[in-house]
């Protein structure tokens, strides 16, 4: 009975579509014509739209995302993984091994966040020397620590001041995953031109200076005639 009252005079025909025990207002359309009042998901999804699965989460930093790297001894990036700003680094140790060229490492360095006996049975297990601190809480800690080799990681934390110059990186302005991942594969290939670049630059010096040293070397009190040198003695 509703249903057929909405049609009738002083109210709007599209009303026959909406749910008949809602209130229909009187009056002329405003802007905003929609049936329903609010956000809805797209088509083809029971779910809206959200951050799961876009490598967001909440730490003691705020709502970020984390960059797990992995790069050489030079502090060149390999690849990467991205996760939740609450993710914990040690469960992904094994994870960043797998990552990049099939290539077994010598050693692997990383800080306290990977402190755990299983992954140091990871590495142990593939033939790495693991360089990893102990946290201060930790027990059975051993006398000796490879200091001299773990400050070669300071290389990956330069790494990472170079790519938090890229304000796309520093702010996430990605809304998706796979979006930021393309800005910061983006920005590592950007870090990597440049050094080669500067390498470049480096090797075109040095053989402008081994040519200066070459014509600065040949004597200048030889006469040459017929392609046999001549002493000038005057």
């Amino acid at each position: 009975m509703e249903t057929v009252l909405a049609a009738t005079s002083g109210r709007r025909v599209r009303a026959l579509l909406r749910n008949p025990g809602l209130a229909e207002p009187h009056g002329p359309s405003g802007p905003d014509v929609r049936f329903h009042r609010g956000a809805r998901p797209r088509l083809r999804r029971r779910s809206k739209r959200g951050q799961d699965g876009q490598a967001l989460g909440r730490s003691r930093g705020g709502f970020s995302t984390k960059i797990h790297l992995k790069s050489d001894f030079d502090g060149l990036p390999i690849a990467f993984h991205l996760t939740g700003g609450e993710a914990g680094d040690s469960p992904l140790f094994k994870l960043l091994l797998d990552l990049g060229p099939d290539v077994t490492p010598r050693a692997a360095l990383a800080d306290k966040g990977y402190d755990a006996k299983a992954n140091r049975a990871i590495a142990r297990a593939r033939g790495i020397a693991s360089a990893i601190p102990f946290k201060s809480n930790a027990k059975e800690r051993p006398a000796f620590f490879p200091k001299a080799l773990y400050r070669g990681r300071a290389r990956i934390e330069q790494c990472f001041g170079k790519l938090k110059r890229f304000k796309r990186v520093a702010l996430r302005c990605e809304k998706t995953e796979c979006g930021f991942a393309a800005i910061v594969a983006l920005a590592f290939s950007f870090i990597l031109i440049l050094i080669l670049i500067l390498i470049l630059i480096l090797i075109l010096i040095l053989i402008l200076i081994l040519i200066l040293i070459l014509i600065k070397i040949r004597p200048h009190n030889l006469i040459w005639r017929s392609g046999t040198p001549q002493t000038d003695y005057t």
